[in-house]
């Protein structure tokens, strides 16, 4: 046989084999950013050209919503496809997120994730970055939130969440607000014994020690980590998994750090933005999706990945020093992170690209969510088990452009367990109304965010209900800025019949007491205040605790 037909039957098998192969998915997902910070999406001073990139090469979501505006419950809801509330995950206010890595709350081990369908399926699935879902329920070790437990065959990266407390002279998150909650929810003698009780100082002298650690898989590589070096780390770990597994289907998760606080002061970035630090931040995060695009496109998969860019929630508005904006830029939508229902706070980017899948430079305007990748997922791997009830949709009808409508008519927007607003996108009409229930008071009055607490709370005397609702229409206003009233609006009784059916039937699905009455959870609530505060016998540790400390050994790297 001679070399030239050799060739040509190698290259007809590899085809073969590719077209027969199941796709790859990379799912890059940032913290805390805008919608505003992006240059496809309408910012002109940021330089994002890798992330516009994705977006001429692919399908740009206009209408891309988080199922929560606050880290925790979002990213619980992304994974499993589900409102957080399913899965224990929607707080009752006082605290939205998980404070402490040795908390015993986290997505709970039963649940389902899209990585463990994917596994079942053959995949290989790696998650690099962020977690921020627990680690450990009963004792050190037993990793029941873990994401090994949670369909990833590999993790590298912070299995809690990036906070100021974890570089020096960034000031702390976690005590603030802590005694800014315990003030306004607990007698204030009950605080002052809890302070003055040793155990609970040691977790607020210690947090970075405690909560800014790196993991491998279960095993803790360094604490507390060296927070310069970790951009370049996180990126390798994920250019590595891609090497990897390059020659079979995989999962990869690539959570950034980026663009949560404290930001990052790498040298080759500082001060090119126009934009003060955080501009550097979005620069360097576009680099680092840049270079993920760039290792995909070398190896010769592109045409068989299926990439996805989009933030956790919008950006953080109040965050601010005295060296500037901290936080990110929402665009002309209202409000931001921890605001509830405002659409600052849950409208996020949502990127598509598979060149030779999906149509070059698309746009939808139709209304998707986060949730709906769990159903995608599903479906290009071909898992067609039964599942149990999901609140998102396929979108690859969206994306190829085989369906001009999205499956959701209706969407709901949660402040920790509390229905906040819904929206609604009538059947043939361009309008989508979106009804608020409640909002956030803003502090002090008057002004665009509660920049008294940092974050704005869910319950009580921190928000105002409204009756009747306030009611918008997003396709004309999408700002929120003039809410429609009966005399303006003739549907608006049709509106509010409309929404509140919709409330009724969602609320028919779950368990009893989070749909409003007084019976038993059947689904435990995992952000209650006994499983938030720190707990000395689950505290992840290198060593022994709790004299606790390693670093990361980086030179093979």
């Amino acid at each position: 046989m001679s070399s030239r037909l050799v060739v040509v039957l190698d290259s007809i098998t590899a085809h073969r084999h590719n077209v027969d192969r199941k796709p790859n998915f990379i799912l890059m997902i940032v913290d805390d950013m805008g919608i505003g910070d992006v240059g496809c999406y309408g910012n002109d001073t940021i330089r994002t050209p890798n992330i516009d990139r994705l977006a001429s090469e692919g399908v740009k979501l206009n209408q891309h919503i988080a199922a929560a505006p606050l880290c925790t419950p979002s990213r619980a809801a992304f994974l499993t496809g589900r409102y957080a509330l399913r899965s224990g995950m929607g707080s009752t206010g006082r605290v939205q997120v998980l404070l402490f890595l040795g908390g015993s709350g986290g997505l709970p081990p039963n649940e389902t994730t899209f990585a463990k369908r994917l596994q079942q399926q053959g995949y290989t699935t790696g998650l690099v970055g962020k977690w921020h879902l627990g680690v450990n329920c009963e004792r050190r070790g037993d990793h029941c939130h873990h994401p090994n437990q949670h369909g990833f065959s590999y993790f590298y990266g912070m299995p809690f969440t990036l906070f100021n407390d974890c570089v020096s002279g960034e000031g702390t998150d976690v005590v603030i607000l802590f005694l800014l909650v315990c003030l306004r929810h607990l007698a204030a003698l009950t605080c002052l014994s809890v302070l003055a009780i040793t155990v609970w100082y040691v977790p607020f002298v210690l947090l970075p020690t405690w909560n800014c650690i790196i993991m491998r898989n279960q095993e803790v590589v360094e604490q507390p980590m060296t927070v310069e070096t970790l951009p370049q780390r996180l990126l390798g770990e994920a250019q590595n998994f891609i090497k990897r597994n390059a020659d079979r289907p995989f999962l990869l998760i690539f959570s950034l750090l980026h663009v949560h606080v404290p930001l990052f002061e790498t040298p080759g970035f500082a001060g090119r933005s126009r934009h003060g630090r955080y501009g550097d931040n979005m620069e360097e995060m576009d680099w680092i999706i840049g270079k993920v695009t760039e290792t995909v496109d070398s190896l010769g998969l592109a045409n068989n990945t299926l990439m996805y860019f989009t933030s956790d929630h919008g950006g953080h508005i109040e965050d601010a020093d005295a060296r500037g904006q901290k936080g990110g830029w929402n665009g002309i939508y209202k409000g931001g992170k921890a605001m509830g229902g405002w659409e600052g706070g849950i409208r996020v980017p949502g990127i598509f690209r598979w060149p030779g899948r999906l149509p070059a430079g698309r746009v939808v305007d139709e209304p998707t969510s986060l949730m709906d990748l769990y159903p995608t997922l599903k479906y290009l791997a071909q898992d067609t088990q039964p599942d149990r009830l999901l609140d998102g949709y396929n979108l690859m009808p969206l994306l190829e452009g085989a369906a001009e409508r999205s499956e959701h008519e209706f969407m709901l927007h949660y402040c920790g367990i509390y229905l906040n607003a819904v929206r609604w996108h009538p059947p043939g009409s361009d309008s989508i109304f979106k009804v608020h229930f409640f909002t956030p008071n803003f502090t002090p009055p008057g002004a665009g965010g509660c920049y008294e607490t940092k974050v704005c709370l869910c319950h009580g005397d921190y928000v105002t209900h409204h009756n009747p609702p306030l009611v918008y229409d997003l396709f004309h206003d999408p700002s929120e800025s003039r809410p429609l009233t009966r005399d303006t609006e003739p549907r608006f009784a049709e509106i509010l019949e409309q929404t509140a059916k919709a409330v009724e039937r969602h609320r028919s699905t779950l368990p009893q007491n989070q749909a409003g009455d007084s019976h038993t959870a059947s689904v435990p609530n995992q952000m209650s205040w006994e499983k938030i505060l720190w707990r000395p016998w689950l505290q992840p540790c290198c060593g022994t605790f709790p004299f606790c400390g390693c670093k990361e050994d980086t030179t093979h790297t």
